[in-house]
């Protein structure tokens, strides 16, 4: 039972942690590789700063939350 519960424990810490990277990617790497590249559609503001530091943070979260969940494993 307890390497059954260390497996799925350790999925879903990696699935959590994914979409953390993914949050991160989408709201920050993004709009700067955009901005870097000189794309029309994406000006520097101040607003693309907020929101990637939103995203940024929610990704944050999100891994602390996968660290979280993977402290249940039993030995």
């Amino acid at each position: 039972m307890n390497a059954t519960f260390n497996e799925q424990t350790k999925l879903l810490a990696t699935a959590i942690n994914n979409v953390a990277v993914a949050f991160v990617i989408l709201g920050v790497v993004t709009p700067l590789t955009a901005v870097n590249f000189g794309v029309e559609s994406a000006p520097p503001n101040p607003w693309m700063a907020f929101f990637a530091a939103i995203w940024f943070c929610s990704g944050g979260n999100l891994h602390l939350l996968a660290r979280r969940a993977s402290r249940s494993l039993k030995p």
